[in-house]
């Protein structure tokens, strides 16, 4: 048996050795964390373009356990050194990880295509497009929903974020805060149409699942729970969620308390079939990787710019009645 495993690591490695030789191209996706479902399905768009094509290769990295500015810079350092063609990023902090690496990516003329996650209006010299969801809209849909609950002349609510510093999540919770209140000024909502915040929302979970968790489990524990709108998987990606939100099922179930969440991946979907979540509305990550890899190669292969500089893609929203359903947004 022991023999029979060597010998298929041994192939796989001749194969992908044999596959990066042939390629002419090489491209990197890289997520805000690598240990996460939703660049993962990035990453396999990516492979699913390069299948389509016998000259591209797809490697794929990311900050191991959370979201962390300096580790995503260091691995665009370190994928540089391996004369990687173009990169696919996420961008966790703009103004880092333009000033620690992409002025140097620009100047050796490597292109770079942002999606989910774009870079900062002033930085966007340093990237060729963005493939994504318009995260402002996203956020409106969240809002929207949390509006679809209100009860009372003053609902209390809770925003879940990863980085005060993120770009695509900083636009989330500007719609989110723009459907409730009616303003653009992003302000913390104090009364406005009836929406006040919790005092000690919005929470920053860094990325890290463990935080995630125990910031919900604190809301969920409260008598009158404020509604917790998570612009981001966060908690519902801990392989601990369904275990330890269990004892809130029945509350989230009636509806005294409610959970709504961005992203619908396959763990989330299986905590909304249990009455676990409220509502979940989705994005498109495996499209972005695909329609990104297609933009680079375009790019890399025939020196043909994107059409566009901003393409957006749709979403889509998942609800638990007698089984999961979703149903697209735009």
């Amino acid at each position: 048996m022991k023999c029979i495993l060597a010998f298929m690591a041994g192939l796989m490695s001749f194969f992908l050795m044999f596959q990066s030789a042939q390629a002419q191209f090489k491209i990197a996706v890289i997520g805000k964390t690598k240990n996460d479902s939703f660049y993962e399905k990035a990453f396999e768009g990516c492979k699913t373009f390069a299948s389509s094509v016998d000259d591209l290769l797809c490697i794929y990295d990311g900050p191991a356990d959370f979201q962390d500015p300096r580790s995503q810079a260091l691995i665009v350092e370190k994928l540089l050194q391996q004369d990687v063609d173009g990169l696919l990023i996420s961008t966790t902090n703009s103004d880092f990880l333009v000033e620690r690496v992409l002025k140097t990516v620009n100047q050796r003329n490597i292109p770079v295509i942002t999606f989910d996650s774009d870079l900062l209006p002033q930085h966007h010299k340093y990237r060729q497009a963005y493939v994504g969801t318009n995260n402002f809209d996203f956020g409106v849909a969240l809002g929207q929903y949390a509006n679809r609950l209100k009860q009372g002349e003053l609902t209390e609510i809770c925003i879940q974020s990863g980085s005060s510093d993120t770009p695509n999540l900083n636009e989330r919770i500007k719609g989110v805060r723009f459907a409730l209140s009616g303003k653009g000024n992003n302000q913390k909502l104090s009364g406005e149409n009836g929406w006040i915040e919790h005092h000690r929302c919005p929470f920053y979970t860094l990325g890290k699942r463990s935080n995630a968790l125990s910031q919900l489990k604190f809301i969920m524990a409260q008598d009158q729970p404020p509604i917790f709108l998570a612009v981001a998987g966060f908690a519902q990606f801990s392989p601990y969620y369904i275990e330890q939100i269990m004892p809130f099922r029945e509350k989230i179930k009636s509806g005294d308390s409610i959970v709504i969440s961005a992203d619908a991946e396959q763990v989330q979907l299986e905590a909304l079939e249990q009455n676990l979540s409220t509502v979940n509305i989705g994005q498109r990550p495996r499209e972005m990787g695909r329609f990104s890899a297609k933009l680079i190669y375009e790019l890399l292969k025939y020196q043909t710019m994107p059409d566009k500089e901003i393409n957006y893609l749709g979403f889509y929203f998942c609800t638990e009645d007698m089984g999961v359903k979703c149903e697209i947004i735009e």
